[in-house]
C-alpha cells in the first residue's frame, strides 16, 4: 500500500497551521444551565475551567467586540450557539452544525458570545474556528459575511464514516460557494476544509489534488490509520495530497479528523494579534487607524450583545433577514 503521510507531530494550543491556515481552535465546553438570561448563575461561577471557561465574557461565555483585518475567520459550530454582532451592523445566532464565513478585509469589529440558552439542562458548545488568510489583494477587501446553514452542507455518508464538505469539493459533491474576496473562491487554489467522523470498521478514502497543494489532517479524536499506517489522538499529520490517503478506524473508538488543504498564498505575513497583513507598514496604518477612528460605529447597545430568546437567523445591515430552511 502506498504510503501518503509525510510527517506527524503532536498538536499544540492553538492547532498549527499552514499557508493559507494560519491556525485552528477547538472549543469544547461543557456549561451548566443557563441563569435565564443567557449567562452563567452566580453559583457555577466558581466552576470555570473545570470542563469550561468564560473566555473574554463577564455574564454571557463568549469574546465580546474586538477588531480584526486582513484574513478571514471560519466557525464551524456543532453544539451549542453562537451569537454574532458586528460593527457592520449584522447581527445572527447560529449553531446546531451552521458555519459562519466571515470576511473581514479592511477592517470590522465583531463579537462571538455563546448564549446559555438552556435553563433546564446542560449547554454544551463545541466549535472550531479557522483563521485563514487573505491574499494581498484581499486586505482591503469590503467585509462580508456568509451564513452555511447545517441544513445546505452537504454531507457524504458511506462505509460507516460521515464527511461534512465545508469548503472544496469532495470528488463529485461540490461544497457551498464561499465569500467571493477568498482564497477559496477560486478551485484552482484547491482549498479544502472537510470534517471527517469514521465509526470502527468504517473508511474514507480522501480524493487526490495537484503537487502544489499542502494538506494536512489534525486527529482530535480516537486513533486513526492512514494507509496502514497508525496515528495517535492529539496529532497531526502532513499528507501527500497527491495520493489518495485511505483512513480507517481499526480501533474501538470514534475517529474525528479535521482536514484542511490549499495551494500555498507564500505571501509575507506581518501578524500582530487581531491584525494580519503583508509589510510592517500597513500594519502600522491599520493600528493608527483602528486607534482613531475605529472599523466604523458600533450599534450595540453592549460589547457582548446577544440575541434574547431568538432561534437560528441572521439579519444583514440593509435588514435582509434569513433563517434555516425548514426540512419536509
Amino acid at each position: 500500500m502506498t504510503k501518503s503521510v509525510v510527517r506527524s507531530k503532536p498538536l499544540a494550543t492553538p492547532w498549527q497551521g499552514l499557508d493559507p491556515f494560519l491556525f485552528a481552535v477547538h472549543h469544547v465546553d461543557h456549561y451548566p444551565a443557563g441563569d435565564g438570561r443567557l449567562g452563567i448563575k452566580p453559583e457555577d461561577r466558581a466552576k470555570e475551567g473545570q470542563g469550561w471557561q468564560m473566555y473574554h465574557g463577564q455574564h454571557v461565555p463568549g469574546f465580546p467586540a474586538h477588531p480584526h483585518r486582513g484574513f478571514e475567520t471560519v466557525s464551524i459550530v456543532l453544539k451549542g450557539y453562537v451569537d454574532h454582532a458586528d460593527s457592520l451592523g449584522v447581527a445572527a445566532r447560529y449553531g446546531q452544525g451552521d458555519v459562519q464565513w466571515l470576511t473581514t478585509g479592511g477592517g470590522v469589529e465583531h463579537g462571538e458570545m455563546f448564549p446559555l440558552v438552556h435553563t433546564d439542562g446542560p449547554n454544551t458548545m463545541e466549535m472550531f474556528q479557522l483563521w485563514l488568510n487573505l491574499p494581498p489583494e484581499g486586505k482591503s477587501a469590503r467585509p462580508g459575511f456568509e451564513m452555511f446553514w447545517a441544513e445546505n452542507i452537504p454531507v457524504i455518508e458511506q462505509e460507516g464514516a460521515k464527511v461534512t464538505v465545508i469548503a472544496g469539493a469532495f470528488g463529485d459533491v461540490k461544497p457551498l460557494a464561499p465569500p467571493s474576496a477568498s482564497w477559496a473562491a477560486n478551485p484552482e487554489n484547491e482549498l479544502a476544509i472537510w470534517l471527517v467522523d469514521i465509526d470502527k470498521g468504517g473508511t474514507v478514502t480522501l480524493p487526490v489534488a495537484s503537487d502544489q497543494s499542502l494538506r494536512r489532517g489534525y486527529i482530535f479524536e480516537g486513533v486513526a490509520t492512514f494507509d496502514g499506517d497508525v496515528q495517535p489522538a492529539k496529532h497531526l499529520v502532513d499528507l501527500d495530497a497527491t495520493r489518495p490517503s485511505v483512513i480507517t478506524n481499526d480501533s474501538k473508538e470514534k475517529v474525528r479528523i479535521l482536514i484542511l488543504q490549499s495551494r500555498p498564498i507564500e505571501a509575507p505575513v506581518v501578524m500582530r494579534g487581531p491584525f494580519v497583513l503583508n509589510t510592517n507598514e500597513q500594519m502600522i496604518e491599520t493600528v493608527v487607524r483602528y486607534q482613531s477612528e475605529g472599523f466604523g460605529r458600533w450599534p450595540w447597545p453592549t460589547l457582548a450583545h446577544t440575541h434574547g430568546n431568538e432561534g437560528r437567523f441572521i439579519r444583514y445591515p440593509d435588514g435582509r433577514r434569513e433563517t434555516p430552511p425548514t426540512k419536509i
